[in-house]
Order: structure tokens, then C-alpha cells, then sequence
């Protein structure tokens, strides 16, 4: 198998001559100043580790870019917020710039692109601490941006598939901490912008993955997220405490994780022996078939990308 013919192998849940893996980290923002710079770093690091595919990344685009958004103070201003429409610079500098990606990895491998549920889009760009005041003080408002944004994200998928080129979307799921909404609240004030990205991505391609981002390092509520459906699920092993057989049986999907990804775990500290014994332990759990190696989150940049390569290496043997 090829790396292409292996990974969508991987989504269906066939057997693969061995178990794909992909890290990803985010890009160092010395290479956000230029779209050729930014391109070949990602383009780089594929071809330094030799991971199976690619998780791109949306850094520099975070933060929407809404002037509803800039120092607001009552819920009420939500309802202010105005589609972006498919010519603006935040959808139009996605595209481009992840065309340039795509094409500088000669479309020799599977590619994602991370694409963040329109909640965590208006978090990013106010912080949690008025995202919460904001939502609680009127949701009505809150749902209104939400789905404004939504239809904003929508334009983004369908330019990234079938302008750009990529194979799909990396649907970063986040705010289901059990701390932060009950399950009610979530469903109501969360899901139903969540979904309607999620299901118009599933429209275009078969190639999506959801992440279930825990990176707060407090457990996700993960019956809300129980009707969000995709070929491959991103879990976090570490925090939300699922194994891969479980993972597997309760997302009914393949799955895709397994090492720490936090500074101080196995994949910074051991030894090259210990983490291809760790990869081997990790794949005779998963299997394969319906298993694709990877950590519960972004890697930091402090980790030598040889580290991401001795896996790969190990996986490659087994």
C-alpha cells in the first residue's frame, strides 16, 4: 500500500499492511508572515518525520475576525455580527494558503485541514471568561453569532475540499468540559452549530475526522457529542481515560491516538527503545484495522520531530 491507499483504508476500517501515523504541531509564527514560508515548513515536517498524512494547521487564523468581537462587553452586541461572506481575507487566506500546501506534498498523501466548531471561533477570539458571561448572560444571542459563524465555516470547508484540495476537514470539537455546560445546556446553546458544519463537511467528503479536544485537561462530557458522526474519531486517551478498544466500541468508528501529547510524557523523555516498545504495545491494542497512531492532542515544538520518526519507524515494522 501506498500512504494514500493506506490511510483511506484506515477511515473505512479495512486492514492496512501497517497502522498509519500522524502527529501534528502548530506552526511557529516566525512562518505565518508568508504563504511560500508557510508552506514549506508544513511541506518540511512531512517529509523530516514521514508521518502516513497530514494534519494541516489553521495558525494565524484563529481568531474571528468579526469587529462585533473587538472589546465587547453585553450579549445583546452578538446579534451585530454579520457574515464574512466567501471573499473575505480570513476564508479567502485559508484557502490559498492551504493550496500552496497541498501542493507542495504533491498530493502524495491524505490531507486534513483543522477547521475549529464556530463556539471555539468567537473563544478564541473574546477568551472563555466572556465566552461564559456572554452565553449565560443571553444564549439566544450567543446561538444567533454562532450560527452566523457557522455559515462563514461552511464557505471555508467547501473552499479547503474542493478548491484547495484537501481530503477533508479535522473538526476540532472542544467546549464539553464537564464543568462548563450541563448536558442539557450544551445541546441546546452548542450542538446545533456544531452540527451544521459537521454534517455539511460529511456532505463533501468521506475523509473527516472530529477531534474531541480535551486540551483544557478536564474530562469532556462525551455523551453530548454522541450523535457527531465521522469515518475517524480523535480522542483524548490521557484525559478523558478511554482506551482504544473502548474508544473504538463506544465512537463506533476508527480512532485515532494513543500517546501523551503533554510536555514530560513518554514520546519527550524515553528512550528510543521505549517509545518503538510503547508503539508496539499501542498497535497490538489496536490492531490493524480501524486504528491510526497519534497523540490526544498538538505536539509542542520543543519535541525533536526524530522522536515523531522513531514511531513512525516502529510502526512500519509491526
Amino acid at each position: 500500500m501506498n500512504k494514500r491507499e493506506r490511510v483511506t483504508a484506515a477511515f473505512m476500517g479495512r486492514e492496512t499492511d501497517h497502522v498509519p501515523v500522524c502527529m501534528w504541531t502548530h506552526v511557529p509564527s516566525r512562518y505565518w508572515v508568508d504563504d511560500d514560508l508557510f508552506a514549506e515548513y508544513q511541506a518540511g515536517f512531512y517529509r523530516r518525520t514521514d508521518v502516513d498524512f497530514m494534519k494541516l494547521s489553521g495558525d494565524k487564523y484563529f481568531t474571528w475576525p468579526s469587529p462585533v468581537l473587538d472589546g465587547i462587553g453585553h450579549a445583546e452586541d452578538l446579534f451585530k455580527i454579520e457574515p464574512l461572506g466567501p471573499n473575505h481575507p480570513h476564508i479567502r487566506g485559508q484557502i490559498e494558503r492551504t493550496a500552496k500546501v497541498v501542493k507542495a506534498l504533491g498530493r502524495e498523501c491524505v490531507s486534513l485541514y483543522l477547521v475549529f466548531v464556530p463556539l471555539s471561533c468567537i473563544r478564541l477570539k473574546i477568551g472563555y471568561p466572556m465566552m461564559m458571561n456572554l452565553i449565560r448572560e443571553n444564549p439566544e444571542a450567543m446561538k444567533y453569532a454562532c450560527r452566523v459563524v457557522a455559515e462563514d465555516q461552511k464557505l471555508l470547508v467547501k473552499g479547503l475540499i474542493e478548491e484547495a484540495g484537501v481530503d477533508g476537514i479535522f473538526y476540532s470539537v472542544q467546549n464539553g468540559e464537564v464543568d462548563r455546560f450541563t448536558a442539557e445546556e450544551y445541546r441546546d446553546w452548542v450542538t446545533p452549530s456544531d452540527l451544521e458544519v459537521l454534517h455539511y463537511a460529511n456532505s463533501l467528503s468521506k475523509m473527516n475526522a472530529i477531534h474531541f479536544c480535551a486540551w483544557e485537561e478536564i474530562p469532556n462530557r462525551l455523551s453530548v457529542w454522541e450523535d457527531y458522526h465521522a469515518p475517524v474519531i480523535s480522542w483524548s486517551r490521557y484525559i478523558d481515560i478511554m482506551d482504544i478498544a473502548e474508544a473504538r466500541k463506544h465512537f463506533g468508528a476508527t480512532v485515532w491516538g494513543g500517546f501523551d501529547n503533554r510536555p514530560g510524557s513518554l514520546l519527550y523523555t524515553a528512550s528510543r527503545e521505549e517509545v518503538e516498545a510503547e508503539t508496539a504495545s499501542l498497535i497490538g491494542q489496536g490492531g490493524h484495522s480501524g486504528y491510526i497512531l497519534g497523540a490526544d492532542c498538538s505536539l509542542h515544538n520543543d519535541l525533536q520531530e526524530k522522536r515523531i520518526g522513531w514511531v513512525v519507524q516502529a510502526a512500519r515494522r509491526l
